[in-house]
């Protein structure tokens, strides 16, 4: 009963994997009988409440093509202590002007070593690097606004008008709580000539809207309760943390004197990216038919069960791939195809024990269990020091010591989750075919 229980799972997570990892409108035209069938193979757009997922296979700068550049942030009119903190907001103010761009997939990274701050921009599939260049590469600008005495009720965003209260005027931004509520709210503290300016804006608009602006943006416009002095001020609403840290990482990057310089830009052709997939796909297909090959010729009928492991695993990884989503880059694809060769790992331990429990006069089905109780730790051991290594390499916590690359960390990504596919694949997926296979044995 648990062993048609255990397959029934297999097959269903297989033939969802096989909806999911199903190419986004690819056409299908063959004739048979003198009769032309045409239709479309397409994955599904999932969607729960606000949650939507396309499951299009999202690729990379090198193989979708576009731009990569490493933006220099000058930290000389900067406190030290301030310095993670202002490459953080200018990296905030980055990220939404690519935003503003269009750049679909866009990574902005900050890159701290020693008395460096620099900033990895990767824009894949932009059509105008210059023009994207100018647009990120500009000090941030922010301004407060008001609305004109004759606006109504009905005014929009587009009717503030600036006031003389800049960035320049604004000393920090910090994320404070509510003593009453609790809720997470956003506390500035202006300079001295800033809070004057601020005392007569505040005492114009009680009972008003004061617009703030990013770059000509609206980020907020709260209403003014009554005239504020002191040159501090707080912005409440109904925010949750994350939006008060984003407001904060903005408002921060208008306030601090950060510009920054492009170090070092690269593009890439998309025509260079597709051949890269082209022959990626390839090494993967033959690397995977030479590997099945491998194990049916030494290993018969139970490398035939393995094989059909092999061919779970290629389909449940793409459609993580696609489900999480992963950007695949090509290092990325060099680790799947690179675990496509570890995925039977554990069936070559689990195989070789078995021989020697049948050579010692077990039956095949003692000989299954105890060669998968037995390779265990082996398996165990080899694939926690590859995880450790793959742990390393993405450097998740984006310690200045380790690496920071994104392709390096691609290459990490995919070989951990394929090495936890091929875990599943290989003590689950394999160990229930072949116990059901054991009745043929018997």
């Amino acid at each position: 009963m648990k062993l048609k229980r255990n397959l029934f799972l297999i097959s269903l997570i297989f033939a969802i994997s096989l909806v999911l990892a199903a190419p986004k409108n690819y056409p299908v035209s063959f004739t048979i009988f003198n009769r032309n069938i045409s239709f479309n193979i397409s994955s599904p757009t999932l969607k729960l409440g606000n949650w939507t997922r396309d499951l299009e296979l999202k690729l990379g700068l090198d193989l979708r093509g576009g731009t990569e550049v490493t933006l220099q942030a000058d930290m000389s009119n900067i406190a030290e202590a301030d310095r993670t903190d202002a490459l953080d907001s200018v990296r905030e103010v980055i990220a939404r002007r690519v935003d503003m761009y269009g750049v679909a997939e866009a990574t902005v990274k900050t890159i701290t070593s020693g008395g460096d701050y620099r900033l990895s921009v990767a824009m894949p599939g932009i059509d105008n690097p210059d023009e994207a260049l100018a647009l990120i590469g500009s000090t941030a600008k922010l301004d407060f606004r008001e609305l004109p005495k004759s606006a109504t009720d009905s005014a929009t965003y587009a009717d503030f008008v600036s006031t003389d209260l800049t960035g320049s005027d604004l000393k920090r931004a910090t994320v404070s709580f509510n003593p009453e509520s609790g809720d997470p709210e956003v506390s500035l503290q202006f300079s001295e000539e800033g809070g004057k300016k601020f005392e007569v804006l505040t005492e114009k608009n009680v009972g008003k809207p004061v617009g703030i602006f990013m770059d000509d943006v609206p980020l907020s416009a709260p209403i003014v309760q009554t005239k504020i002095t002191g040159g501090t001020a707080v912005i409440n609403g109904d925010f949750t943390l994350e939006q008060v840290k984003n407001m904060v990482l903005t408002l921060n990057a208008g306030a601090l004197p950060v510009s920054v310089s492009v170090l070092k830009q690269q593009n890439v052709a998309p025509s260079l990216g597709e051949g890269s997939v082209k022959a990626s796909l390839i090494a993967g297909g033959v690397g995977l038919v030479l590997v099945a090959l491998f194990m049916i010729l030494n290993y018969g009928s139970l490398g035939f069960m393995a094989s059909l492991g092999l061919i779970f695993y290629g389909v449940l990884t793409l459609a993580l791939y696609k489900l999480i989503p992963i950007t695949l880059t090509l290092p990325g694809l060099a680790g799947f195809i690179l675990s496509i060769g570890m995925a039977v790992d554990s069936n070559i331990l689990i195989f070789e024990r078995m021989k020697e429990e049948t050579r010692k006069g077990g039956s095949f089905a003692s000989s299954l269990e105890l060669g998968f109780g037995k390779a265990w730790d082996a398996i165990k051991d080899a694939n926690t020091a590859t995880l450790m290594a793959t742990f390393i390499l993405y450097n998740p916590f984006d310690w200045s010591f380790l690496n920071s690359s994104g392709m390096v960390r691609g290459f990490a990504l995919t070989l951990f989750l394929g090495i936890l596919v091929s875990l599943f694949t290989g003590l689950f997926v394999t160990r229930n075919l072949l116990r059901a296979f054991i009745k043929g044995k018997s």
